[in-house]
Parts: structure tokens; sequence; C-alpha cells
């Protein structure tokens, strides 16, 4: 198996700062967005910890020594930080950050995730959104009260329902899949879905070209003045020998103006 991936940030053409923040841990199968939340108290720093405690804690792990526990452990710390952050020096305002993240290993991915950051999977060149966003907008669509096709306009559709440093438990949510051949995923800030639809998500991604999905899907959310940060990482699975597994990745092109 060799896993390829891709990244890149841009704070976009209205905010005056980036809140999101990315990890790329290859050797470990690992990577990460975290979106500090726009409208709170240092949403900027909330990203950043997130990243920071993921890093510290596992990039001098093997990759057996990883877990699915682990990492909810490691983020279950975060949010405990947070909150202890946002009572000693924010008077009591939320310091809060979404979380996704993509784990690979062996045989197998996972997505985990709180907030509304999302984490695609294009296999066979269909696309696939495997994360289910935490908004009160998706509340209401699976509860009959909103047309799918409405939430993404809704009033509402900013406001999430969990996310790293908002309550005293964090709930994390997981899924894992078998790892096939040629998987290309995709984990993002919502800066990107909201201005770049499912249906030009997947036609990106089918070009086969990680760098080149990648800087078409940042282009694309740019020259339609992207309201908010954006961030977005590409990892693709070409499979060499079924014994033996490879990492590497393209440099880390964070895009800043």
């Amino acid at each position: 198996m060799y896993l390829s991936s891709h990244a890149q940030t841009h704070r976009g053409t209205v905010r005056q700062i980036n809140e999101d923040a990315f990890l790329e841990l290859p050797q470990q199968g690992l990577w990460v967005v975290a979106d500090g939340m726009g409208g709170h108290a240092a949403g900027d720093v909330a990203s950043q910890l997130v990243i920071d405690n993921i890093q510290e804690a596992i990039e001098n792990k093997l990759p057996e020594q990883v877990s699915t526990d682990l990492l909810i452990e490691i983020l279950q710390k975060c949010n405990t930080q947070l909150q202890q952050m946002s009572e000693k020096q924010f008077s009591g305002k939320v310091v809060g950050s979404t979380v996704v993240v993509l784990w690979i290993k062996e045989s197998d991915y996972s997505f985990l995730w709180a907030g509304d950051s999302r984490g695609y999977l294009l296999r066979n060149n269909i696309l696939q959104q495997i994360t289910k966003d935490h908004s009160q907008v998706n509340d209401m669509v699976d509860e009959g009260v909103l047309k799918a096709e409405e939430a993404e306009s809704h009033p509402l559709a900013n406001v999430i329902t969990r996310a790293v440093g908002v309550d005293v438990h964090l709930d994390v949510e997981v899924k894992t899949g078998p790892l096939l051949v040629g998987d290309v995923f995709l984990i993002c800030s919502d800066g990107l879905n909201k201005e770049v639809s499912d249906s030009e998500i997947e036609r990106a991604l089918q070009s086969g070209n990680i760098i080149d999905a990648g800087m078409a899907l940042m282009h694309a959310s740019l020259v339609r003045n992207a309201r908010d940060n954006v961030t977005c990482i590409i990892a693709k699975n070409n499979q060499r020998e079924s014994n033996v597994i490879n990492y590497d990745h393209d440099a880390t092109i964070p895009v800043f103006t």
C-alpha cells in the first residue's frame, strides 16, 4: 500500500485571520483538519491546540501503537483544556473547534469527527460523504422538518451541535471501513463545501492527481469569494505490494494571503 497526500489552507477572501489548522502524519497514516469556531473567542487558538495535542501524542509512535481509543482520548484531553482556557482566559466564552480525523491502518480506514468538518471517500470514481454533519439543520433533516436541499441555505446552517471545547463531555463519532486500492479521501473544513458542491468535488477527485485536484478545489472556492477559511487534505491509496506498507506525501503547501 502506498499513501500519498496533499494539504492546503487559505484564510478566504472575507476573514481577517485563518482559524483553520491541519496536520499531516503520513508515517502514522493520520491526517487532521480543525476549524476554530467563527464568531467565538480565539478560534485560531482552539484549532491549533487540537492539532498540537494530536501531533505531540502521535508523531513519535509506531503505526501499531495508534488506535481509535487513543485518538478519542487525545480529543477528550483537548476538550478539557479548551474548557479550562475558556474559564481562565476568556471569561467563560466558548473556545471551540470542530475536528475531523482520517486514520488509515493496514487494511482499514477510520474517520473520527465532531462538528461539521467533513470526510469524503471517492471509490470507483463515486463520491461518498462518510461523515455526517453535527449541525442543527442536519438534525432537522433527520427529523423530516427540513429538506436536505434546503439545509445549506437555511438561517441556522452555521449552528453546530458538537465541537471540541463546547461541552464537558465530547462525543466523538467514529466510522470505519475497509481500505481498497485506488481509494481517494478528502477531509475539509466547511469553508470548502460551502462554496463547492459534492458533484464538483467528485469531478476534481476523479482527475487522479491529488495535487491538481487540491488546487482545483481551492481555486473554485476562492473565485467564488470564499466567505470562510478553506482547508482540505486529499490522501490516495496506490497499492504496490499487499504485504508492504510505504508512506509518502507531497510537500505540504499552505497558501496564505
